[in-house]
């Protein structure tokens, strides 16, 4: 396993450096030009060209690039042409909002979704596997800014439950000592129970948001999975030792249908990490989303290469992840 591991490590390598050039090529093809853009509207053609040179974005393409991977080497991701702040102490400000509501999205898609999934492949009542299934069609096909939307209106609206966007409340709580950047963990921390509370209420809807249509996934990868390892011979053979059906379906049948369902789940992952931009901007959450677009609007090609490395290898680490949980989940499984 230790081999397999190293392996994948260094075959993480290369699919770095290609995405990193795929990601440069793709930047510098958008139409702008972000000597402009950062010079200003009004700046006298002099002005842009000497932005242009201040930023290195007169040098060939091939040049740029191989002070970016010089840069990368040292552990340099660049500074923002809009701010002029390093990128890297920037994602530090703006990573750990999203893991905080990528890791509640997650949370509720898997104590959620899991047992949607296994009751309603062991159930006998057709009706309610047919009502979980339906359900969670509708989950997956329900468009994300349209349910942020709704959910605003009516909970916020109408029921004045919870609140609107933002991550606390400024009018009441200032954000806890940063030890995480989470203020639900810097919160806890700190012993600030009120702080703890509010940023929990903040966190509801954009997590609920984004986790119904990963519940709906990872409830129909169960529930097919479930369905077709309760099936087997062993399980029948389980039964017939007298075993009570929880027994059975908690430790036979459940360990061997969560094969594909880890899958699904680390692969949601990686997508929330790099695709929260319309929730977080819909809640004005303030992390990789907002970062995201503020760097994209701007032609910010240091962000935006900072953000696809970032989370590239975030997935990258996911997959080797869920390799490791396979191997844990099913003993007879080798890597070589």
């Amino acid at each position: 396993m230790s081999r397999f591991i190293l392996r994948r490590l260094v075959l993480m390598i290369p699919v770095l450096l290609g995405v990193t050039l795929l990601t440069f090529v793709l930047t510098n093809l958008l139409p702008g030009d972000p000597a402009r853009s950062l010079a200003g509207k009004f700046a006298t053609p002099e002005q842009v060209e000497a932005t242009r040179k201040r930023l290195g974005l007169d040098q060939p393409l091939p040049v740029q690039y191989a002070r970016y991977l010089g840069r990368l080497l040292r552990g340099d991701l660049g500074a923002s042409i809009s701010s002029r702040q390093p990128v890297r102490k920037e994602l530090l400000v703006f990573f750990p909002a999203t893991l905080e509501l990528t890791v509640a999205a997650m949370t509720l898609t898997i104590v959620i979704g899991i047992p949607l999934g296994t009751l309603s492949g062991v159930t006998q009542s057709r009706w309610f596997s047919s009502l979980i299934m339906s359900s969670s069609l509708v989950g997956v096909g329900v468009p994300v800014f349209w349910l942020g939307l709704v959910a605003q209106l009516i909970f916020f609206g109408k029921l004045r439950i919870l609140p609107l966007c933002g991550r606390l409340d400024p009018r009441v709580f200032s954000p806890p000592p940063s030890v995480t950047n989470m203020y639900t963990i810097d919160a806890l921390l700190a012993g600030q129970w009120a702080t703890l509370a509010n940023a929990v209420t903040h966190l509801v809807l954009p997590a609920f948001c984004l986790a119904l249509p990963r519940i709906a996934s990872v409830a129909r990868i169960t529930h097919a999975s479930i369905v077709e390892v309760m099936r087997n011979d062993y399980i029948r053979t389980a039964r017939a030792k007298g075993l009570r059906e929880r027994i059975v379906v908690t430790r036979h049948a459940l360990k061997n249908a969560l094969l594909p369902t880890v899958t699904t789940v680390t692969l949601q992952i990686g997508w929330l990490l790099g695709g929260t931009i319309l929730v977080e901007n819909i809640f004005s959450w303030g992390g990789l989303g907002t970062y995201a677009w503020i760097g994209i609007f701007r032609l910010d090609i240091p962000v935006v290469m900072g953000l696809t490395l970032v989370t590239t290898t975030v997935f990258l680490l996911l997959n080797l992840l869920a390799d490791i949980v396979y191997r844990y989940l099913d003993p007879r499984i080798t890597y070589e």
